[in-house]
């Protein structure tokens, strides 16, 4: 009887916790931020950033990412149990600066991953992911701080992986504008 008791009192915490979370976000979802510095130049770390392909070499629970053309991706991976898919498109890519994007099918997500040169030889990678929970679970999960935790870890593995390499497997150095705005010279 006790453990019962319990448990209906874990279940009103939880749900109270997960009431307050989506009050809190205002339906508006999560938003997760993390960097890493890669000890190598500017142009390498943003060229292989670029081969989305080879994204499940260092993405855990991602499974494929096809590059349908130069603004669309198709993705499959694992979230919170569940294999889910969806497309996303590239809204603005700046050689060696900036790549942004937002899904346009399946769970609402998007954001952008900067690229700062602190020396000739080591690279800032800052990662901002804005993520819409679709269930208790996941909402539960991105408050226990799994999406920050898996980005951190996925950042950790392209650093490993480039400096074990030591150079990019290709380069994509298109320049995709802002909706609104003007392609930039290079």
């Amino acid at each position: 009887m006790l453990s019962r008791i319990l448990g209906l009192v874990a279940v009103a915490v939880g749900g109270s916790l997960l009431a307050k979370q989506m009050q809190k976000s205002g339906g508006k979802g999560s938003q997760s931020s993390v960097s890493i510095d890669v000890d190598l130049p500017v142009r390498t770390v943003y060229d292989q950033f670029t081969q989305f392909e080879q994204f499940p070499q260092f993405m855990e629970s991602v499974h494929e990412v096809r590059q349908l053309d130069d603004k669309r991706l198709h993705w499959k991976a694992d979230v919170f149990g569940k294999v889910i898919e969806w497309d996303a498109e590239i809204t603005e890519q700046i050689p060696d600066k900036k790549i942004a994007w937002r899904s346009t099918s399946g769970t609402p997500n998007g954001g952008k991953v900067s690229f700062e040169a602190l020396s000739d030889a080591r690279t800032r990678v800052s990662l901002e992911l804005h993520y819409e929970p679709q269930d208790a679970l996941e909402t539960m999960g991105d408050m226990a701080g799994a999406v920050r935790m898996q980005a951190r870890a996925n950042l950790q593995r392209f650093k490993d992986l480039l400096e074990k390499r030591g150079s990019e497997t290709g380069a994509w150095r298109g320049t995709i504008a802002k909706e609104g705005s003007a392609a930039p010279m290079h």
